[in-house]
């Protein structure tokens, strides 16, 4: 396997990491995310939700380790491909208002779903059928510099997505609030102004 190949399995090995390790110990949340897809029989529900975390964090792991990286590869298709086909589902059933469970579950964010998530999981299934079908293993050398990179853009991703998710281009909310700060305050002063 040459690096770009150990590259990729080590960055969707830290993304399955991602969403792994913060679920491992919420079964709760984990099951009430699978509940709301509504795409799965019932009694297969608590079983997945129980699963799911477990294997997320294990074929991270695999990959990016590069061990046993063919099979680790073609499970993570066959997740990526579940989470795609659920996301899909929903969107054009019309349900956008569901967690997608993808990473943590969003304290006191309002959970919504967008065709984004289904590209993303898409994309994803993607690449990991072609790193089961072409890699191979990787010179243990060749892994661990194949890991640290992909770690490093990993974690630029995820600060990337966290700056994100307080800078706003192009608009800005501390301004939509002052804004209306501003015209309750003046819409008092006129009233206590004429009111008197």
């Amino acid at each position: 396997m040459d690096l770009v190949s150990a590259t990729t399995s080590t960055i969707i090995g830290f993304v399955l990491l991602l969403a792994g390790i913060p679920k491992l110990n919420d079964h709760d949340g984990v099951l009430r995310s699978v509940r709301g897809y509504k795409v799965l029989p019932v009694r297969l529900e608590v079983p997945i939700a129980r699963i799911l975390p477990v294997t997320e964090t294990v074929v991270g792991i695999l990959l990016v380790l590069g061990v046993a990286h063919r099979l680790a590869a073609l499970v993570a298709a066959v997740m990526f491909a579940s989470f795609f086909t659920g996301l899909t589902i929903n969107l054009l059933r019309g349900r956008r208002d569901l967690d997608c469970g993808c990473f943590a579950f969003g304290v006191g964010e309002i959970p919504r779903i967008g065709w984004f998530h289904a590209l993303r999981a898409g994309t994803l299934t993607v690449i990991a059928v072609a790193l089961s079908v072409t890699a191979g293993q990787a010179e243990i050398g060749v892994q661990v510099v194949a890991a640290t990179f992909g770690f490093l853009l990993v974690l630029a991703g995820v600060a990337l997505a966290q700056i994100r998710s307080v800078v706003h281009l192009g608009r800005r909310p501390v301004d939509d609030y002052l804004s209306s700060a501003s015209i309750r305050l003046r819409t008092a002063e006129t009233a206590s102004r004429y009111g008197s």
